[in-house]
């Protein structure tokens, strides 16, 4: 299995990069934060713009940063040796939805149902059982980026199964604050938009957070570390 995925990575990666950096603008900072991260049990927490741009972003940066990038992709020359043990949270139904979409999930996808069906209207509390396992195992020995918001509505409200898998997994967490990506990119596809747009990727310090604390309260601590409260709004 990481045969292929070693393969979707540096084919979405080659793919990808000349729309990161050359029709656009990419810089990244406090990547310098990663390289003292322990190897597993590691929660990245970001602001969600696109459905695919800003994940295969960050696996570009986090490459690159392996390979001692500070600010800038460089050549991407991390693509001949594209690092497997991050992992990406995914919707089910959205990485079933186009080529691209079941592509790019053997790239790292842990895929879980929505809270949400916009078809039927049927709202589910927190998170299935078998995903939050899911998610609890690939924790266990990889790093693993997660997007609260679980929608690209800007300032919408994260979602409590974050909090929860936290609590049950004690993770380092690191808030990821994005910029840019959807006005360089449709939301749904990897179609640019605007040409030339900055685009901006920012590691924040490691939450300090306490595991015993409310639901509530461990979001709050999430959504104001990736510039998403509204209380700060």
């Amino acid at each position: 299995m990481n045969v292929i995925r070693r393969l979707v990575l540096t084919s979405v990666g080659l793919l990808t990069y000349p729309l990161l950096c050359v029709a656009n603008k990419l810089r990244f900072s406090g990547a310098e934060k990663l390289k003292d991260l322990p190897s597993r049990n590691v929660l990245f927490v970001s602001n969600h713009q696109t459905y695919f741009a800003d994940v295969i972003a960050l696996l570009h940066v986090i490459g690159a940063a392996k390979w001692g990038r500070r600010e800038r992709l460089g050549l991407p020359l991390y693509l001949l040796n594209p690092i497997t043990n991050v992992f990406y949270v995914a919707a089910e139904k959205t990485m079933k939805s186009s080529w691209l979409s079941r592509l790019f999930s053997l790239a790292g996808a842990v895929t879980v149902k929505r809270t949400w069906n916009t078809e039927t209207h049927e709202t589910r509390k927190g998170l299935d059982s078998s995903d939050s396992r899911r998610m609890a195992r690939t924790l266990e020995n990889n790093w693993l980026i997660t997007f609260p918001q679980g929608t690209t509505a800007p300032l919408a409200p994260g979602r409590l199964g974050t909090a929860l898998l936290i609590k049950i997994c004690r993770p380092l967490v690191i808030p990821v604050v994005i910029k840019g990506f959807s006005e360089a990119f449709e939301r749904r596809g990897l179609h640019l938009r605007h040409k030339g747009t900055s685009l901006s990727v920012q590691f924040m310090d490691p939450l300090i957070l306490d595991y015993e604390a409310p639901n509530e309260t461990i979001l709050a601590q999430i959504m104001d570390g990736i510039g998403q409260s509204t209380v700060h709004s």
